[in-house]
């Protein structure tokens, strides 16, 4: 912040100079042009009871420290929400192909071949080899809750 007083404007008898700074305000920007430091790098002072930035050395408006905190609180927030998504992903992957690991495992055995877990009858892979038929998993998880001696 400076320590520069404000200079009030006097209107009355006319403005031989135009102002950028009243343009500024009139556009809802700040007086002072914005500095190229982004101010990343933030210490606070509790005695002083003030916010510098240690990159550029200069004093930081209370708002634009609290602004930046928020934006960098806002960030994270988003980073680790999109991580836990990539887990949840990974997760859901892994399960189907540690099933589908299993099932090739059984498959290169020569002598074995893996059971359907309902009817009993083999699986070969030609059965998987040509033509598939699929159906929808909340329709087939609802099918087996119906069959499904409760």
């Amino acid at each position: 912040m400076s320590d520069k007083p404000i200079e009030p404007q006097t209107f009355l008898g006319g403005v031989e100079v135009v102002d950028i700074g009243d343009l500024r305000v009139a556009r809802g920007l700040t007086r002072r042009p914005v500095a190229t430091c982004r101010h990343l790098n933030l210490v606070y002072d509790c005695t002083e009871r003030r916010v510098w930035c240690s990159d550029c050395e200069s004093e930081v408006e209370a708002f634009d420290a609290f602004k930046a905190v928020c934006e960098n609180l806002d960030r994270s927030i988003k980073r680790l929400s999109r991580r836990e998504q990539e887990i949840k992903d990974a997760e859901r992957f892994a399960a189907r192909s540690r099933a589908v690991k299993r099932l090739d495992e059984i498959w290169r055995s020569h002598n074995r071949t893996p059971l359907c877990p309902h009817c009993k009858d083999a699986l070969l892979p030609e059965d998987f080899a040509d033509d598939v038929s699929t159906t929808g998993r909340e329709l087939a998880r609802a099918a087996r809750m119906r069959r499904s001696p409760t």
